[in-house]
């Protein structure tokens, strides 16, 4: 279930989010005659992306891979069946 979530309900639902919390900060902002020119608009952006694709390598980062030192196992056809690629301790 959670991978579910994390692999496609989040990628799709996270940026609306986002998007519809900033046009709500936008319409309170505008109301109050604060509204930022578009400069400001695409500071925001940009924010938002750099954080999101921060967020995505660190994700990357401590969810995958192998302890260093490992030996890569190549796929292969075996007895008629294809044995998936894996990580094997060292000799």
């Amino acid at each position: 279930m959670m991978r579910i979530l994390l692999h496609y309900v989040l990628p799709l639902l996270g940026p609306l989010a986002l998007y519809l919390i900033w046009v709500s900060v936008a319409n309170r902002r505008a109301g109050e005659g604060k509204g930022g020119g578009p400069a400001d608009r695409w500071l925001w952006a940009l924010a938002a992306g750099f954080v999101l694709m921060v967020a995505g390598l660190v994700y990357t980062a401590l969810t995958s891979g192998h302890e260093a030192g490992g030996v890569y196992q190549s796929p292969r056809y075996e007895d008629g069946h294809v044995v998936p690629g894996k990580f094997t301790d060292p000799p």
